[in-house]
């Protein structure tokens, strides 16, 4: 949908994928095709390192830049994704957080991975017990976040959450793709097992030396990486990638769902769409 409406508008494309933006990954964060990217020209895809901090900061830095650059050429630009923090950096700002100290920030990370999820969800709930009453305990990116944010500075991250909006010089309109759960769900599964064919085993086992960077802590990696190690076996790991992945869409729709300003479409209804934003424009 996205190509099909930057071909309409002669625009190019940003990508506001928390994921897709690492070069050494790309079956399993279903990067757009050889083709597609040859179709319209995308941004923040494939322009960063799994070896980079990557975060909705330098997201937010990256994105206004480009899109100040591409506003040079279009009237419209495309942003496509569904990291949900990103977009909300790049439309609203984000609030800001003390710089963290970079050894608590180690000692965060290497804690999770030797000990687990369960662990660093007790740890959120002794630490910082205002974020984890607040839900978002099932990101285990959100958890490290919070907790390296409490011991550095002593409070809890929702303190900083201002709700301030930042001023941009552009006008955003929000469109929310929207299927039935059981078409949603077939093409999940669908997907995952086009991955294994197109050869995500291979693409991680490439990636395991890498396993304990935070970029590689990601549905469709983290599993395969739990079967090379011996702690499940291949369908279990393939298994748990669609569960994950199912989950992982619903919390996504349980974000979106809370702006008021997202317009849902279905996504097979274009016309509608198009019809939609030229009202809009």
């Amino acid at each position: 949908m996205a190509i099909q409406l930057a071909l309409a508008y002669k625009t190019e494309i940003i990508s506001a994928d928390s994921r897709q933006c690492f070069r050494e990954m790309s079956i399993g964060v279903a990067r757009p095709s050889v083709t597609e990217l040859a179709t319209v020209a995308h941004h923040f895809i494939a322009s960063h390192s799994i070896h980079e901090d990557v975060t909705a900061a330098t997201f937010e830095a990256y994105a206004l830049s480009k899109v100040d650059e591409l506003f040079q050429q279009h009237d419209q630009v495309i942003m496509v994704g569904g990291t949900g923090l990103y977009i909300k950096a790049f439309c609203e700002g984000l609030d800001l957080i003390p710089e963290i100290d970079p050894i608590i920030r180690q000692q965060v990370i290497q804690a999770y991975e030797e000990k687990g999820m369960a662990w660093l969800q007790q740890a959120i709930k002794e630490q910082d017990p205002d974020f984890f009453a607040s839900g978002e305990i099932k990101n285990p990116q959100r958890c490290i976040r919070a907790l390296e944010v409490c011991l550095s500075t002593g409070k809890s991250i929702l303190e900083y959450r201002t709700g301030r909006k930042a001023m941009r010089n552009f006008r955003v309109i929000k469109i929310g793709l929207e299927l039935p759960k059981e078409i949603l769900h077939h093409q999940i599964h669908q997907r995952v097992e086009q991955m294994i064919l197109a050869g995500l085993e291979d693409e991680v086992r490439s990636l395991y030396p890498y396993s304990q960077l935070n970029a590689l802590q990601t549905v469709g990696y983290s599993e395969l990486i739990d079967f090379i190690d011996g702690k499940i076996s291949r369908e279990q790991a393939i298994e748990a990638i669609k569960t994950h992945t199912r989950q992982y869409a619903k919390r996504q729709l349980t974000w979106f769902r809370k702006d008021p300003g997202i317009n849902w479409f279905s996504p097979n209804d274009r016309e509608s769409l198009l019809t939609f934003l030229k009202a809009e424009a």
